[in-house]
């Protein structure tokens, strides 16, 4: 490897006459006179090296240039990987704001089910009020449990009562003269069951409310397991939904491009409601009345989908 060396040497004139040559380091140093008028010095001496370094000198030189070698591949590789990212961001957007010029259309299309109930939700409930805590949690408990056995004595499962509410409050009075008075206290407990036998629903209400449930109500007739329903509701509003969309297309003289998105909504069917007029202290007020006779009907299960397309 060789290298050239040039140095101003304006000091050296008192030197031997030129060319000089002369050995530093192993180097072999040429020292030539240029006689200029562009210098302001009499004479100006520059140096031309020629040098020629030995093994160890070039091993570090060597090592040096790996070194360089390595850091610009380095800073390379990551201006490279700036760039993909950001010519990925830009076309990333521009194929966003393509899809967003595109022109859509969106149709639906209602598919309905009818179905007949196969269970009946009710609605069982205690309320005791009392002066202190265990007075009103023993009185309740005690109801609640008559409640319970005659549900059950009807036929009704362990796994079809649920208790949903149970809260206990102080009970206040308010008057303009005393403002609020305490009265004791109030336990509100209530159970849901579930009736799989039609045929049942009357006699546990009566039975229910005979036994100390003063707050019943809430009855509904739903459906189990209404997913196979669901999916028979499902498939004529699709079907209803494309034949909407390609009426629309050629009425209107337009070409349907890419489905890009579909929508679901579920209409929940509205429950059948009763509350019976019961007496605070349990059973039906007046006389003991005969079962009520009630008809589930039928449920209807509705489903809408709505679908967008492209227009091409």
């Amino acid at each position: 490897m060789s290298i050239a060396l040039a140095l101003n040497l304006s000091s050296l004139a008192f030197l031997a006459p030129l060319p000089y040559t002369a050995k530093v380091n192993n180097a072999k140093i040429t020292l030539k006179k240029f006689n200029s008028g562009l210098w302001p010095v009499k004479h100006d001496f520059f140096i031309f090296c020629i040098l020629r370094p030995d093994k160890k000198t070039m091993d570090e030189n060597f090592k040096q240039f790996d070194l360089s070698n390595r850091f610009f591949m380095v800073i390379a590789v990551l201006v490279l990987a700036v760039l993909v990212y950001f010519a990925g961001q830009l076309f990333y957007q521009q194929k966003m704001l393509d899809q967003q010029n595109n022109y859509q259309i969106t149709v639906s299309g209602e598919g309905k089910v009818y179905a007949k109930p196969d269970i009946a939700l009710v609605n069982l409930g205690v309320t005791t009020q009392g002066s202190t805590t265990e007075e009103v949690i023993s009185k309740n408990t005690e109801k609640m449990n008559a409640v319970i056995k005659a549900v059950k004595d009807m036929g009704v499962e362990d796994k079809d009562i649920q208790t949903t509410t149970y809260s206990l409050s102080p009970l206040y009075n308010y008057t303009e003269a005393a403002g609020r008075i305490f009265q004791g206290y109030t336990l509100d407990q209530n159970i849901q069951v579930k009736i799989r036998d039609f045929e049942k629903v009357g006699e546990i209400l009566q039975k229910a409310t005979e036994a100390g449930s003063n707050l019943t109500g809430n009855l509904q007739f739903t459906i189990d397991d209404p997913e196979q329903f669901k999916q028979e509701a499902r498939a004529k509003a699709i079907e209803k939904a494309k034949a909407n969309a390609q009426n629309l297309a050629e009425t209107s003289g337009i070409k349907l491009g890419k489905l890009i998105n579909v929508y679901e909504n579920y209409n929940y069917p509205v429950a059948y409601d009763s509350f019976a007029k019961l007496g605070m202290g349990g059973g039906i007020s007046e006389t003991s009345a005969p079962a009520p006779v009630i008809q589930p009907g039928q449920q209807e299960i509705q489903i809408t989908i709505n679908l967008t397309y492209q227009v091409k």
